[in-house]
């Protein structure tokens, strides 16, 4: 199924952000790597750069990594219509950079918690749209517990970006397979 880019952007996003407490460690740890993250991620608008912002934005995250394990519309519905209740989100188009006319969720002066928990529950709100909550995944490898988001056309993503658990698995694979 292909997604807007909206979609894939935000879902991106919001995996990023919870995998940065995932496997025991934070590494969001202050506004400097914060502010990283966003120009990685080309968040446009209101940064407030401050230490209140980043616990706001780390607050985000339990919640979020919930809907991930959750996986169940009648779950995760009411999360989504509770996160576009409480961001004040006000879909309109517009167009920056390279990517050509998008949607924004919220006004672009709002507080950037706002704005991103807008963007995710937009975009959880289209994966719900599909019947494609699916591809908000765990990653499969036995020592890791962070999230991904499968966009692959045959569903078949299985490891997170996060600690090289892919190619982790593959070589344990191979290693297994020569031995025998």
């Amino acid at each position: 199924m292909l997604f807007a880019h909206d979609t894939r952007t935000a879902l991106v996003w919001a995996a990023a952000l919870i995998n940065t407490a995932a496997n025991g460690e934070d590494h969001l740890a202050d506004v400097e790597t914060l502010s990283s993250m966003l120009d990685e991620h080309e968040w446009t608008g209101r940064r407030d750069g401050t230490q209140e912002e980043l616990d706001a934005v780390r607050a985000l995250r339990p919640a979020w990594r919930a809907l991930w394990e959750t996986g169940e519309p009648d779950a995760v519905v009411p999360v989504v219509n509770a996160m576009l209740a409480a961001s004040d989100a006000r879909p309109y188009l517009t167009r920056h950079g390279d990517w050509g006319w998008h949607m924004h969720v919220s006004d672009d002066d709002a507080p950037l918690v706002d704005r991103m928990t807008a963007e995710t529950a937009v975009a959880l709100a289209d994966m719900v749209r599909s019947d494609e909550l699916e591809r908000l995944r765990l990653c499969d490898a036995p020592d890791c517990d962070a999230v991904l988001v499968d966009l692959s056309r045959n569903r078949s993503r299985r490891y997170c970006d996060t600690g090289n658990c892919g190619n982790r698995a593959h070589v344990a694979a191979y290693r297994a397979r020569k031995r025998s």
